[in-house]
């Protein structure tokens, strides 16, 4: 199944089967986790983004460049990318992990897909694994100007003009190790809740959930 949605055809397909295996499930069945490869596809996802991000930007600065490449290199996106391939229903899971929700979690997506990502690049090399994400990222890459927007001005601005009330975001949720943490934040109107999102730091979890309340906005037609 992954294999046809990303047209790739491995030629070593235990290296497809190490990606797609959890730590958990590692841990129970004695076999090797995806969490090597996770490392390489991390790195090699970073490296292509920021070669077609500096090739396409030619008079952009080490900081605009930085901006944009952090927000196509994140968690959110690996995850849906993974959602995407259908990475959900064939990663393998350990029992407790698979009963307390692991399937959907943001971070056994992502870090499932990096590592996909990182077989890859051992399986068919770095013009293969090169096609493969921009393909995926197209959007991302082709300048869509939509994931640089500064949501939370937006939002506050909408909030202003409609509610006569400014947002306010609070942390509901950090998991992960202190050098892996992740945070989940809610962005409020009053005592309405319009938006929750997830990121690295607190800075890109509140512009996801900004982004999120503007959409939520819209569905209500109130923007």
């Amino acid at each position: 199944m992954i294999e046809k949605k990303l047209d790739y055809k491995f030629k070593d397909l235990e290296l497809l089967k190490t990606a797609l295996t959890h730590s958990s499930y590692a841990n129970e069945t004695s076999v090797e986790s995806n969490e090597r490869l996770e490392f390489l596809g991390d790195a090699v996802l970073g490296f292509v983004v920021a070669d077609v991000l500096y090739k396409r930007y030619p008079d952009a600065s080490e900081g605009r460049l930085s901006k944009m490449r952090s927000s196509i290199v994140s968690r959110m996106n690996f995850a849906h990318f993974a959602l995407e391939l259908r990475i959900d229903k064939q990663v393998l899971l350990g029992k407790g992990e698979e009963n307390t929700g692991g399937r959907e979690r943001e971070s056994n997506l992502s870090g499932t897909f990096e590592a996909v990502i990182g077989a890859i690049f051992i399986d068919g090399g770095y013009r293969k694994v090169y096609r493969i994400i921009t393909k995926l990222l197209k959007n991302c890459l082709n300048g869509d100007e939509e994931i640089f927007k500064d949501y939370k001005t937006k939002l506050q601005e909408v909030a202003q003009r409609k509610y006569k009330k400014v947002p306010k975001y609070k942390v509901v949720l950090e998991e992960g190790p202190p050098h892996d943490k992740s945070f989940h934040i809610e962005v409020k109107l009053g005592r309405k809740s319009f938006g929750k999102g997830m990121g690295r730091n607190k800075k890109q979890a509140e512009q996801e959930a900004a982004k999120h309340g503007l959409e939520s906005m819209e569905k209500l037609n109130k923007l």
